[in-house]
Parts: C-alpha cells; sequence; structure tokens
C-alpha cells in the first residue's frame, strides 16, 4: 500500500511497534484478535486495526502539500478535512480557513474568493452544486481535491446504478458532509433515498409492498429523497449504497431485509431485475476497523477507551459496538483521563460530554480494551497509553513490554 507524506507528529512510537509486528505475523489480515500489552496491574487490549485510513492519510498529504506549494495565497477547506479535533486545528494554525461547520452552514461566503484562492476538497468529498459554483468562479477544484478514493468508489457505483433505473439507497446520516455528497452525486443519474437505520428500511417496506398510502411517504421521508421522486415507479428496483462511516454490518443487514421485501413481491427468479448486489461499495478501512472492535469483545476486559474526534461518524459505531460488553469512555485523548478517579468523555446517546468519577476498578488488575477511529491520529493514542502508565504508576519500560 502506497506510503504517505504526513508530518511526523502525527506518527507513533508504540502503536507503530505494535502494528509493525502484527503485519509481520498476520500480512493477509486474517486475525481480528487484539494485542496484549501486560504490565502486571495494567493490562491493555490493543485492537487489531484502527486510526488513520487510506483515504485520511491521503488527505492530510494533500492539505500539507497545498500549504508548502503556495507560501503566501489564501487557503481554504470547504468544511473540516476530517472529523478530528487535532487534525483540523493544526490546518487552522497553519493558516487554512474554514469555508462551511461539518453542517453545511457558511462561515466564509463564497463570493468573496477569488481566482488566485486555492480551495481543498475535503476527505467526505462535496456536492456537484458546490463544486460547480466554485468552478464557475474561477475556483480549480481538482488541484487539491482530498476526497476518499472509497467514497469515490460509492459514487461511481451510484452513477451506475442510477444508468439502470435503479433507485438508489444510501445508508447514511442525512446531514453528514459524505451523505450530502453521495446523495448530490446518486440523483445526477437517478432518484436517491436516504436511510439512516433498520427502522427506515421497515418503514421504505411498507411502501414497496403498497400496504402505505404514497401520500403519507412524503410525510415519512421528508427531505430525504431526491427531486420528482414517484413512489410507485421508484420502488421497483433498488440499490443500497452507504456512507462509507456507517456500521458495515448494519449496511448489509439494511440490503438483506430490502431484497427479502423484493423477492416477496417481485419473485426470486426475477430478483436481479430489482435488486442489485452493492457489496463491492463496502470500505475496507471501516470494515477491518468494525471487524477489530468486535475482536476486542471475545475478550474480557474491566472497560473500554476509544480515542477520537467527537464528531467523527465510525468513532461512534465503535463505541456502539464495545457497549454491549463493558462500560466504554469516548474520549479526545490523554488530557480527558484526568486522574485515576475521573474521566471526561463523550456520550453518544445523549450527545453531552460528561465527567465519570471511580472509573477505574479497584482490583489487582484491571484490563482495559482500546481503540480508536480512522481520523485519529495513532500519537494520541500513544499517549493515552503513556497517561494510563503514569495514573497506574508502571515501572516497567514500554520498550520492554513491546519486546
Amino acid at each position: 500500500m502506497k506510503q504517505f507524506q504526513i508530518p511526523e507528529f502525527y506518527r507513533s512510537s508504540i502503536i507503530s511497534t505494535v502494528k509493525a509486528k502484527r503485519r509481520l505475523e498476520d500480512p493477509r489480515k486474517k486475525d481480528f484478535s487484539p494485542t496484549l500489552l501486560n504490565f502486571g496491574r495494567l493490562r491493555l487490549l490493543i485492537a487489531r486495526h484502527f486510526g488513520f485510513c487510506y483515504g485520511v492519510e491521503n488527505a492530510i498529504e494533500i492539505a500539507y502539500r497545498a500549504l508548502s506549494e503556495n507560501p503566501g495565497k489564501r487557503i481554504f477547506l470547504l468544511s473540516q478535512m476530517i472529523h478530528n479535533p487535532d487534525v483540523n486545528d493544526d490546518l487552522l494554525a497553519n493558516g487554512i480557513q474554514f469555508l462551511q461547520d461539518t453542517m453545511g452552514k457558511q462561515l466564509i461566503p463564497f463570493e468573496t474568493l477569488a481566482k488566485s484562492d486555492i480551495v481543498l476538497i475535503p476527505a467526505f468529498g462535496t456536492t456537484i452544486e458546490i463544486e460547480n459554483r466554485l468552478i464557475a468562479q474561477g475556483i480549480d477544484v481538482q488541484q487539491y481535491n482530498t476526497t476518499c478514493p472509497f467514497v469515490e468508489k460509492v459514487w461511481n457505483r451510484s452513477e451506475k446504478l442510477g444508468e439502470l433505473s435503479h433507485t438508489i439507497i444510501i445508508h447514511g446520516k442525512y446531514n453528514h458532509e459524505e451523505t450530502r455528497a453521495t446523495f448530490s452525486r446518486s440523483t445526477q443519474n437517478g432518484k436517491a433515498l436516504i436511510l439512516k437505520d433498520l427502522k427506515e428500511a421497515k418503514l421504505l417496506a411498507e411502501y414497496v409492498k403498497g400496504s402505505k398510502s404514497s401520500e403519507d411517504f412524503y410525510i415519512d421521508f421528508a427531505g430525504k429523497y431526491s427531486e420528482g421522486f414517484d413512489v410507485l415507479k421508484d420502488l421497483s428496483k433498488l440499490g443500497v449504497v452507504n456512507q462509507t462511516t456507517m456500521l458495515a454490518t448494519e449496511t448489509q443487514e439494511i440490503t438483506d431485509y430490502l431484497r427479502e421485501i423484493m423477492i416477496e413481491k417481485f419473485g426470486l427468479a426475477d430478483i436481479k431485475n430489482h435488486m442489485a448486489d452493492t457489496r463491492d461499495t463496502l470500505c475496507y478501512a471501516t470494515n477491518d476497523n468494525q471487524s477489530s472492535t468486535l475482536g476486542l469483545l471475545e475478550e474480557s476486559a474491566d472497560f473500554g477507551i476509544v480515542v477520537g474526534g467527537y464528531n467523527s461518524s465510525n468513532t461512534m459505531h465503535l463505541v456502539e459496538i464495545l457497549e454491549k460488553k463493558y462500560p466504554v469512555f469516548f474520549v479526545r485523548g490523554a488530557t480527558e483521563l484526568n486522574s485515576k478517579t475521573e474521566v471526561t468523555h463523550f456520550n453518544i446517546h445523549s450527545k453531552i460530554i460528561e465527567k465519570t468519577l471511580d472509573f477505574i476498578p479497584s482490583k489487582e488488575s484491571v484490563t482495559i480494551a482500546i481503540t480508536s477511529g480512522a481520523s485519529c491520529p495513532d500519537a494520541s493514542v500513544d499517549q493515552v497509553i503513556k497517561r494510563l502508565l503514569e495514573i497506574f504508576e508502571v515501572e516497567e519500560s514500554i520498550e520492554q513490554i513491546l519486546n
């Protein structure tokens, strides 16, 4: 796989050693069990895969190249490069400005841009409408386009589905930048509809089967369907793609469920004419990270720590997976581990930052499962590990354990 040129301060010493060792032991990535770092009183279970993915490293490399190649020029990002505060704060510190926030709210008017300005497309991509507007203003949107190749793969698949008259079902969060971009691209060649989860897929099934009035569809899915959507016509051929940071298992569950509904309505013999096979759109990094998090569940732990940006969709899904078995603390970094008696963390359900006291159990040996999102630098996980070693007053050196 390509080696990207990213700043050294994103690299790590602990995690890079762990990952290098696992690559030698398991080059084909068949083993999703975690790595154990045993310090006696503290046992750390490190997930097999986590951290910067191909798309994120590609985006960061392009962003820093834009900085080095354009001294003195104004440089803008459409919105956050990725959903990680450390990365975005560093880009801001280097002079890059954000044109929009993550919800699409304008921070700097497009009309203030000049042809000489540099505009970077973030890893999530952008909509056709925004891209065309920038082009009309004379902005080169391709020179520093950091759109993830796996997001573009979803777009290409959507284009083919539309050309074959399939309605494109997008499994994603309606307001997420990537989903907005995929929806925009999908509507260029066909009809599109966004589903957040299996519950919405089951609601859609009522309209596929004709058991709900088509007029209600436009209320139930308000703002989530493409212009001119015809319930009676556009639900006879479906193809499911996804926001690449969603739970891969949930995307597959939605696809399998809708396939059964289409078989029920049109029959198994004719299913290929009504339901597309879109398994090839699932992101490898999302699959690997989520499979590795499931691998953590095979082990016993007192609690888990997930490191990443609080607005990171893929990181939230890792929290969802782990909390099925034990308490999980979602932290931005080492500074949230205030002491042995207090941790500051994000509650993905209430969407608020909380403080939990006495989060470390009083026992002879404590086991902690650790992973991070695809937009989180390995250096941040290193810092969390070092902070835990301080809290537990571990005397062994990390080098001894790694060897």
